[in-house]
């Protein structure tokens, strides 16, 4: 025995809100009510309602709620896929109505630790919001692309720099985190004596800052191991050939933070500052502000 679903005239059917939806959308990217309240400046009681009404208006349960986070049911999955093209069907309506029509090249530049965390999402919506700018992404050391800014090749950089980053005027300061030790889990390498380092290469201000540390200690140290980007360190750390300085955020399985060790001190933290070139432009300053809003969706 079939049973034929209900028909529904076209008028009678809800409509999905768009600030529910951006509510769902976070709470399921970030997999925390608390989280998602944060990036959408609500209370999680009030992404708890707003939830409830969204299932009961669906006839579906879209979260299964876990001890410490929440996962999309199926029927969620696929709201998510609906959800996120809505967004940006609906951000590209308003914007082209709404927002000016900007075109030219604008010039970036980016350090590697910085690119791969936030690149990817803000280069996507940035070319849905204002298609008629070509964005040239350069990738390098944070002194070399200084100095290419100064030379106006580069219209806008994101440097990593240390605690002094502010004091020394390097631009404005768009994220911060803490700068730990880090090591393959389960590794041996932070109990080995002198302590084997993997760093970047000269400039970088994590070397600069891990060595002072050591120094002030006077805890022995080699440099077993070095390289000009975060991934060449990542493979050493990996390989448990040594322990290196990483920002928080890029501590991932199967490496660990080691500085529970109490040999290692303390590093401070590890800045991320934009620099705009002075007189770059409306387009340069519109993906400026792109760049600061996805940073404050990472804290």
């Amino acid at each position: 025995m079939s049973s034929t679903p209900p028909s529904f005239e076209r008028s009678s059917l809800p409509l999905l809100d768009t600030d529910v939806l951006r509510m769902f959308v976070a709470i399921a990217e970030s997999g925390s009510f608390t989280q998602a309240a944060k990036q959408v400046f609500r209370t999680p009681s009030a992404l708890s309602m707003q939830v409830k009404r969204l299932e009961e208006t669906l006839g579906q349960v879209l979260f299964v709620r876990e001890a410490r986070r929440v996962k999309l049911t199926p029927e969620g999955e696929v709201l998510l896929s609906y959800g996120r093209r809505l967004l940006r069907l609906n951000e590209e309506a308003v914007t082209h109505f709404l927002s000016p029509s900007l075109e030219g090249t604008v010039c970036f530049g980016t350090a590697d630790d910085v690119g791969s965390r936030i690149l990817p999402r803000v280069l996507a919506h940035f070319a849905r919001s204002h298609p008629g700018v070509q964005v040239d992404v350069v990738v390098g050391r944070s002194v070399d692309l200084h100095e290419r800014l100064e030379r106006e090749e580069l219209d806008l950089i994101l440097m990593t720099v240390g605690n002094d980053g502010q004091a020394m005027g390097l631009g404005e300061i768009v994220y911060s985190e803490p700068l730990v030790w880090a090591g393959l889990e389960g590794g041996v390498a932070a109990q080995r004596s002198p302590l084997p380092l993997a760093l970047a290469s000269h400039g970088c201000p994590w070397r600069g800052m891990a060595l002072s540390a050591l120094d002030r200690t006077g805890l022995a140290y080699r440099i077993a191991y070095s390289c000009e980007s975060c991934s060449g360190q990542e493979a050493a750390l990996q390989a448990d050939l040594a322990v290196a300085p990483l920002p928080q955020g890029l501590v991932r399985p199967p490496l660990c933070r080691v500085d529970n060790d109490a040999r290692l001190p303390p590093l401070g933290n590890s800045q991320v500052t934009m620099v705009c070139r002075p007189g770059a432009g409306a387009a340069t300053e519109t993906l400026a502000e792109h760049v600061k809003e996805a940073f404050r969706t990472l804290r």
